[in-house]
């Protein structure tokens, strides 16, 4: 394991070890719990950007105005957008959210909202399903605390033939009991279930989701375009890392993809790290889906914003090198260490898309999945505090979080 890597995972073991709970918020003194005002900065909202905009923060929300005593923070040059949220995510920090413990899933929190994610769904691998029961009741102790947005369960009702980093020995078909086991089991924060449709029970566990108000998102699946339609026309409304771990789109099989960017009901999620995508799939995904159907996501596993090394993913070796994740026994990309600052900062530099689109996707579209856009997702008198600065080069420079900085601008 790289040096660095094991620095980090040492610190976090020994705060482990010790009992402490990892910090969410790191308070300004001078701006925590008081007032808040941003100004000079382009603020991105619905209806557009803000040239030398003006934000104002009271309490946890967003206010149509502040008091006089108010903070004051001018930040020329600088952008201010709706913080991220993530509906795909295994961890991060050198930290699991399959088998860690809460401590362990408390710190890959951190480690994402230190990167502008302010919203997180925490996301398993396939697993035993007395195993996947017992954590789901873990984290829905942590959704009940507020700490997680709810949990989504990527497997085991998989296809072998498109698993990925999953383990193939663990995989079964979707039997609805099966699948309502797990949503019981997360006691009401069963937010997405990722499935292969087209095994044997797929479409009956498609409605029995649909039923229950939880996503049924179509992925690691070899079906055919006529399953795929059929899952959507059952209540399938999301495609999980739409071109991975699915049969390529051909000319005359055009199999799920051509079926998912095409329907309106359907959200596709993009894994904008430059090795899931090459970027003439992703602008693809969003000329054909239109901006207001994508939804960028991390799929991070333990070693996003940790470092290269070691790791393991259910009950799968891991190597990371160079950033890039893979399985220690044949090379199969096993997740990302990407943050979204990162997928932020590549969408609008590398990849060209407009800021107000690249806002959509990572903030605004999810949130209205998640049924939170009351909430959270645009900066909108009344939501939730929930925003992040960034320079002008793209770099993330602030972070808030209900209210209070994650990462303070005037610190950083």
């Amino acid at each position: 394991m790289a040096d660095a890597a094991q620095g980090a995972r040492d610190s976090v073991d020994m705060r482990l070890r010790r009992g402490a709970r990892p910090a969410t918020t790191h308070p300004h003194p001078a701006t925590a719990g008081t007032p808040l005002v941003l100004t000079g900065a382009r603020v991105v909202l619905p209806t557009g950007t803000v040239e030398n905009g003006r934000l104002a923060v009271d309490g946890t929300r967003i206010t149509h105005t502040a008091p006089e005593h108010a903070h004051v923070i001018d930040i020329p040059g600088h952008w201010v957008v709706p913080g991220f949220v993530d509906l795909h995510n295994h961890g991060g920090g050198g930290a699991s959210f399959t088998s860690g413990s809460v401590e362990d899933v408390l710190q890959g929190i951190h480690t994402h909202r230190l990167h502008g994610t302010t919203t997180l769904v925490a996301s398993t691998v396939t697993g035993d399903m007395d195993f996947l029961a017992r954590r789901a009741g873990l984290l829905s102790e942590l959704a009940e605390q507020g700490d997680i947005a709810g949990i989504h369960f990527e497997g085991p009702f998989i296809s072998p033939c498109r698993k990925g980093a999953h383990a193939e020995d663990l995989l079964r078909d979707p039997d609805p009991a099966e699948v309502r086991k797990l949503i019981d089991a997360a006691r009401g924060h069963a937010t997405m279930v990722t499935l292969a449709t087209e095994r044997p029970g797929g479409i009956d566990a498609v409605r029995l989701l649909a039923e229950h108000g939880v996503i049924a998102a179509v992925g690691h699946t070899d079906a055919t375009y006529e399953q795929t339609v059929e899952a959507i026309d059952a209540g399938a409304t999301v495609a999980t890392h739409l071109f991975n771990a699915m049969p390529p789109l051909g000319h005359r099989s055009p199999g799920p993809i051509a079926a998912l960017l095409e329907d309106e009901r359907v959200t596709v999620e993009l894994i904008n790290d430059g090795t899931h995508l090459h970027p003439a799939a992703l602008q693809l995904a969003f000329r054909h889906a239109g901006a207001h159907r994508v939804a960028f996501i991390t799929d991070a596993m333990d070693a996003a914003g940790f470092g290269d090394g070691r790791y393991m993913l259910g009950p799968l070796e891991v190597e990371v090198a160079d950033g890039v994740a893979r399985l220690a026994a044949d090379g199969t990309i096993a997740g990302s260490t990407l943050t979204l600052d990162r997928a932020f900062k590549r969408a609008v530099t590398v990849d060209g898309l407009p800021v107000q689109d690249v806002v959509r996707a990572l903030s605004e579209n999810p949130a209205r999945l998640l049924g939170m856009a009351d909430t959270i997702g645009s900066l909108e008198p009344g939501k939730f505090a929930d925003l992040l600065i960034l320079d002008q080069d793209f770099e993330l420079r602030g972070v808030m979080r209900r209210g209070v900085w994650v990462v303070d601008p005037q610190l950083a």
